[in-house]
């Protein structure tokens, strides 16, 4: 029968087994033959022996093995806080390094810089694993976005424009334009290792824009633009709008020229019974729930066959928006994103 290592079992177990050898030792037994007896060599008996005889049973205790945590690492504990705490708010231009992103060689520039200390990447790798961090695709956010703008809106000027739409029983819309192309493939597909994937589309690009609007109670409209947005189309988009919701509609836009154009705001002062338009901080389209509806509708059309026209891409489109229609259970749950649940 193979002997099993007595390191393997659990801590009570092997106190017993050196309390049994010390009684058969006391008995008279030979190191070698109370090895034999319970599973260990004859020179751990004898060690064993030395322990009890200048401690007692006390000495025969489990003790904890293996190196001690934090001990052998290059950073002591207040150094690790402190470089956690600057990844984590900090972003490497902040800290003067000529990094985008906190990558390996980024971290360990700035262990070098800071606490002049040289660490391998692949160290640098166990200890940001170690911290809680892993490697991840960036959001993308506009260098020209105003964070105080954002933090205004998020804390007085949106919460007082649902106050005031309850107040005079108004339906929040969030709108937005977005394109489709027959050229710009998304998604992914199975293939064996090695072999990329090929996605046939055709060479000359067609391409289809569409305005719409959600709300968080599911709603959709929407309408396909056969030409870039200009005001007389946001005009008949808004009236169409306005007349389906059959109740007062605040719209939410982004800063787009055209949403701002002087025709635009006549309209929409002359019709201020029926609308109010107000918009988002400069450059900061995250904010605005139909942004992950354009999300939605480029993944969905990009997962059927490829538009191979102008007309296919329009019927795809539709096709997709309308099945949102059909669906507002889906379009809730753009509203459950962090960055937009302020609107929910």
């Amino acid at each position: 029968m193979p002997r099993r290592d007595a390191r393997s079992l659990p801590a009570a177990a092997q106190e017993e087994k050196r309390h049994l050898a010390m009684r058969l030792r006391q008995e008279g037994r030979t190191f070698a033959a109370i090895g034999a007896s319970v599973g260990v060599h004859w020179a751990t008996v004898h060690g064993w022996w030395a322990r009890f005889a200048a401690g007692g049973l006390d000495a025969l205790q489990a003790r904890r093995r293996g190196r001690r945590s934090g001990t052998h690492r290059t950073l002591t504990a207040v150094q690790e806080r402190t470089i956690q705490r600057l990844i984590a708010e900090k972003t490497p231009d902040q800290l003067r390094l000529p990094f985008a992103l906190w990558t390996r060689a980024a971290v360990g520039d700035l262990i070098r810089r800071r606490y002049a200390r040289r660490m391998p990447v692949r160290t640098i790798g166990h200890y940001l694993r170690r911290w809680g961090f892993t490697p991840q695709k960036p959001l993308k956010r506009a260098y020209e976005q105003r964070p105080a703008e954002i933090a205004r809106w998020l804390k007085t000027a949106y919460p007082a424009i649902a106050a005031r739409a309850r107040r005079e029983g108004a339906e929040i819309h969030w709108g937005d334009e977005t394109s489709l192309s027959t050229s710009d493939p998304r998604g992914r597909g199975f293939a064996p290792r090695g072999q990329t994937p090929v996605l046939t589309v055709v060479s000359q690009r067609r391409s289809v824009s569409l305005l719409s609007t959600v709300t968080n109670q599911g709603k959709v409209r929407f309408m396909v633009l056969h030409k870039p947005l200009s005001a007389p189309l946001l005009i008949r988009f808004l009236r169409r709008l306005i007349r389906d919701t059959g109740r007062k509609v605040f719209l939410i836009l982004d800063n787009l020229n055209v949403h701002k154009a002087a025709a635009v705001r006549a309209w929409v002062h002359a019709h201020r019974r029926q609308l109010a338009v107000f918009y988002l901080p400069p450059y900061a389209p995250e904010l605005n729930p139909d942004e992950y509806l354009n999300g939605d509708l480029k993944l969905g059309v990009a997962a059927r066959v490829p538009a191979r026209t102008k007309p296919e891409l329009t019927h795809a489109a539709r096709s997709h928006l309308r099945m949102l229609q059909r669906r507002p259970e889906r379009v809730r749950r753009f509203f459950e994103h962090p960055r937009v649940r302020y609107a929910a």
